[in-house]
């Protein structure tokens, strides 16, 4: 009777193991992405350059560049999933998005256009948002917090396992991300596609982002 107790165990364990192995194999290595190297090498770089004389840059600016690249790293180390996109603007929102294969990563990229109140699908990593002109932007430069109208269309990146939410401030009418963005690209730079759209253009889009249902 023993034995069979014992036996019954060992099976229990065993098919806990095989059913939990998909899951583990599906979480993202992010700690090996090319993101996680660039991030700890700046941050590495800035951290010498807190000394005296070795950086153009402010102790301020310093530290807060600091700040941000603690945060990245963190995320990369901690996240279960990969980045995900969340759309509260009101709006119609554009997004750069794509489907990884286990642990591989891509610096390419396909525009989707997001619903509003919808988030992209956890199986995909939300790599950015495009922002078409005219929009007004929150916290792009640090001299300008309540938002600033952009001229010309930019793409904003995150890096893997970043949970971002997009909202509309409603007495400045501006954008505002949760999470600061870790590069910009305008049209012509990088190798994401940054079309010139207005907001009214992206409105007329039927969203076809993959959604967290």
């Amino acid at each position: 009777m023993k034995l069979i107790r014992v036996f019954l165990i060992v099976l229990v364990v065993v098919a806990n193991l095989v059913l939990a192995q998909p899951s583990l194999a599906d979480r993202p290595k992010l700690t090996q992405s090319p993101d996680y190297t660039e991030v700890t090498q700046a941050l590495d770089s800035l951290l010498r350059a807190k000394s005296p004389n070795q950086s153009d840059y402010t102790p301020e600016e310093i530290q807060k560049n600091i700040g941000v690249l603690q945060l990245e790293k963190y995320i990369m180390e901690t996240a279960k999933d990969w980045a995900q996109c969340s759309n509260e603007t009101g709006k119609t929102l554009a997004i750069y998005a794509h489907k990884p294969k286990k642990s591989s990563f891509s610096d390419q990229s396909t525009l989707y256009y997001l619903g509003n109140g919808k988030s992209t699908d956890e199986e995909w990593n939300c790599d950015g948002v495009y922002l078409p002109s005219g929009v007004k932007v929150a916290g792009l430069t640090s001299s300008d917090p309540q938002g600033e109208e952009l001229g010309e269309p930019l793409a904003i990146k995150i890096v893997p396992g970043t949970q971002l939410v997009a909202k509309t401030n409603p007495e400045t009418g501006a954008v505002e991300f949760s999470v600061a963005p870790a590069k910009f690209f305008k049209a012509g730079e990088g190798n994401w596609n940054v079309p010139n759209l207005a907001q009214a253009d992206i409105d007329l889009q039927k969203p076809n982002a993959p959604i967290d249902d």
